[in-house]
């Protein structure tokens, strides 16, 4: 099946966090963990939520930063300190009724693996892993942190022909 046919059948869209949503840097301030994200990716999330896309944020990592920009965008999965990433979307996909051809996972390393291997459609970031961009069926040209999550939403949308109705839908609400 080529990678248009995949991304039609797309209904989950799963994210690694630091490196992806994140461009990987961590600051530590008196024990505040601070994390930067990307307004162009939080705005192409909540078109992909509205036009009823599941939307997972799998991390090895937690902090309360996280937790508030998954709440502010409404995600409906929210995995933190995640040693097995794959065995945790196995979980979802069971609840879920739903197999790894309809997900679609942008990873940027070698944790990230797993899933991207068994997945529907399978991204990463400009910068990440060249193990990682060997792997994937694609490679955004925006790096982690600055837009390549919306990038791939874009590209999915853009192929099940939803993109000018989620436009529509983000913007019925003002």
């Amino acid at each position: 099946m080529n990678l248009e046919d995949r991304i039609r059948q797309i209904k989950v869209i799963a994210f690694d966090v630091d490196g992806v949503l994140t461009d990987g840097s961590i600051i530590i301030s008196s024990g505040d963990e601070i994390k930067a994200y990307n307004v162009k990716d939080g705005l192409g999330i909540t078109m992909a939520r509205k036009l009823g896309f599941i939307i997972i944020f799998i991390s090895g990592r937690g902090s309360a930063s996280l937790e508030k920009r998954a709440l502010e965008l409404r995600v409906d999965y929210l995995i933190t300190n995640c040693e097995n990433k794959r065995a945790e979307l196995d979980k979802i996909l069971r609840a879920l009724n739903m197999g790894y051809e309809n997900v679609a996972y942008m990873g940027d390393d070698y944790n990230d693996l797993p899933i991207l291997e068994v997945c529907g459609v399978s991204a990463c970031p400009i910068d990440a892993l060249e193990v990682v961009k060997e792997r994937v069926d694609i490679v955004i040209e925006e790096f982690g942190g600055k837009g390549a999550a919306r990038s791939l939403i874009e590209k999915i949308l853009r192929v099940q022909g939803k993109l000018d109705e989620g436009i529509r839908l983000y913007f019925s609400d003002y």
